[in-house]
């Protein structure tokens, strides 16, 4: 989020300019008492439990906007001066004081407590994961051990109905749960697993394309090969998901 001369605007972590999408924002965002600022923040929704609610945030842009909240978690520029070279519970420290309580626009707290106790805690209240920065540290741009985002996991056995083998692409499995496609997961086997994998694959081979996935480019299994997988917690469909093991049933 930034304030200048231009007014206030908005863009994503990849640089689109969302300003229009987050207008019920915009007027508590004026009213922070600065003449200019250079904010990062996260944009969310909450549940019913009051908990950041990710499936729910992309129909809360375009249908109820003023349910959004903005966390700020990092201030970059404030006034004129560029904060980057502080230290971020410096830069913390200034943020907090230029954001009111109980508006839409809110400081990000921190947990007190080790990473592993906030992480298992994060996972077991059904969040995405958390966001670890180090106190110590100044901002630079791009991809760096001081700002670490660890998401949650879960693993859970389904069906291996198929497999996708394409030249030049990673091998994925295709996987059902009760019945219910799932989508694939990468298979990161080392060769002697592999290759157990694909002898059992082969043996099961030749099943027609299940309801609605003639389309997908793979070879369909007959029902007995169970997979072990690995993917994001919370989620309706396999995101960032990966076999761990396998084993037939009989």
């Amino acid at each position: 989020m930034i304030k200048d001369a231009d007014g206030i605007r908005f863009f994503t972590k990849n640089g689109f300019d969302w300003t229009t999408k987050y207008r019920a924002l915009e007027d508590e965002s004026a009213a922070l008492e600065a003449e200019s600022f250079i904010i990062e923040g996260e944009t969310i929704v909450t549940n019913e439990a009051g908990l950041s609610d990710f499936h729910a945030l992309r129909s809360a842009i375009t249908r109820r906007p003023q349910d959004l909240y903005l966390v700020a978690f990092d201030l970059l520029h404030l006034n004129g001066h560029d904060l980057r070279d502080m230290a971020l519970k410096d830069r913390r420290e200034i943020l907090q004081a230029l954001i009111p309580v109980g508006g839409r626009i809110q400081f990000s707290e921190a947990m007190p407590g080790t990473g592993d106790a906030v992480y298992h805690l994060a996972c077991e209240a059904g969040l995405e994961g958390i966001v670890s920065k180090r106190l110590d540290s100044v901002y630079r741009s791009g991809s760096t051990m001081n700002w670490r985002k660890i998401k949650c996991y879960v693993e859970k056995e389904m069906d291996i109905i198929g497999v996708k083998r394409e030249t030049g692409k990673p091998a994925m499995v295709l996987m059902a749960d009760q019945g219910r496609y799932m989508g694939g997961a990468f298979v990161t086997f080392k060769a002697d697993k592999r290759q157990a994998l694909w002898d059992r694959v082969q043996s099961k081979a030749g099943a027609p394309p299940p309801k609605g996935l003639a389309t997908e480019k793979a070879e369909w299994l007959k029902p007995g090969l169970v997979g072990r997988v690995k993917f994001l917690k919370g989620e309706a469909k396999l995101r960032h998901a990966s076999l761990k093991d396998f084993r037939e049933e009989y």
